[in-house]
């Protein structure tokens, strides 16, 4: 899995940074994208980019500010002129609908793939055996949203060693004992998964915050994280304004990374009063000082997430 930061400015777009989206790209789990936010001008970053539309999957929305939604309805039009024919599914708060059907309405908009809408109040939005989707609100001027994105354990490596010695080569054989199916071989043995298969590799969490002043869910979504996304948009000296627009400092999003025993900590949606990476370095600098693991998200720049173990 990897993190592509398509925007990571607070409020309004500067001639640096446009404002919020992140794509998450899951690579040899699905070979598709998913998108947190969708603020103006998103769609033109995507062409800056090397992530495709064609493989967007889902898109999450944390909030219906303008700043995280109004490139929504260009991107869901545009999607198919880039090779997006198959279905897509949009999460986000109640309103989220009225939103996108408003505005693909109004301007004649026609989408040529299948568009589905999910409002929510938080909870599990879905499983599929892949992957488990929760959320849960925070505390913003409007209803907030973070997501939890937990990558389920997968299969231990096969022990071809040993499946060699029964003269099994790779092939079906070795997909059914993955799937934790039992198989005959020569001579009337069963071979079942737990005798060829090591230890299952431990499925990553992948946190995403929307806007948030410091609250009690921000942890609970974060919970042994093996990354969190949150949103630091002053320096600690600016507490009682970021207290009162909603939002979080840099120190208030490294305390909630290790009041969750996350892994890592990245930084975004920063205020434009910081011009560019070398005056965000102070947020940085602070967030350390509670929680080394901490890193600035910067815009057109590939993160990949850890792997456990």
């Amino acid at each position: 899995m990897e993190f592509y930061f398509l925007g990571t400015n607070a409020g309004v777009p500067t001639i640096q940074r446009n404002v919020t989206s992140i794509a998450l790209r899951l690579l040899e789990e699905r070979r598709s994208m998913w998108l947190f936010d969708c603020g103006e001008g998103t769609q033109q970053e995507v062409l800056r980019s090397p992530l495709k539309l064609s493989r967007l999957e889902k898109i999450f929305i944390t909030h219906l500010h303008g700043d995280h939604l109004f490139g929504l309805p260009g991107l869901l039009s545009s999607r198919a002129y880039q090779g997006g024919t198959t279905p897509l599914t949009v999460y986000g708060p109640p309103g989220i609908q009225q939103y996108i059907e408003l505005s693909l309405g109004i301007s004649q908009s026609r989408i040529n793939y299948q568009l589905h809408i999910v409002e929510h109040t938080g909870g599990v939005l879905f499983d599929d055996g892949q992957f488990r989707v929760e959320s849960a609100l925070l505390d913003h001027r409007i209803d907030s949203y973070g997501y939890r994105v937990v990558e389920m354990d997968k299969p231990g490596k096969l022990n071809q060693e040993l499946l060699e010695r029964y003269g099994i080569k790779p092939g079906p054989v070795y997909g059914k004992l993955k799937r934790g199916e039992s198989v005959e071989v020569e001579g009337g043995v069963i071979l079942h998964p737990q005798d060829v298969l090591g230890s299952p590799k431990k499925g990553r969490i992948i946190t995403i915050l929307g806007d948030t002043r410091p609250c009690s869910n921000t942890v609970v979504l974060a919970q042994d994280a093996t990354v969190v996304v949150h949103e630091a948009t002053f320096l600690h000296e600016l507490s009682d304004t970021a207290y009162e627009y909603h939002h979080s400092t840099a120190l208030q999003a490294a305390e909630a990374a290790k009041a969750a025993g996350a892994g890592q900590l990245i930084m975004t949606h920063f205020s434009s009063r910081y011009k560019d990476q070398e005056q965000l370095q102070p947020l940085l600098e602070e967030a350390r000082g509670i929680f080394p693991n901490s890193l600035l998200a910067e815009q057109h720049v590939l993160l990949s997430v850890p792997d456990i173990g």
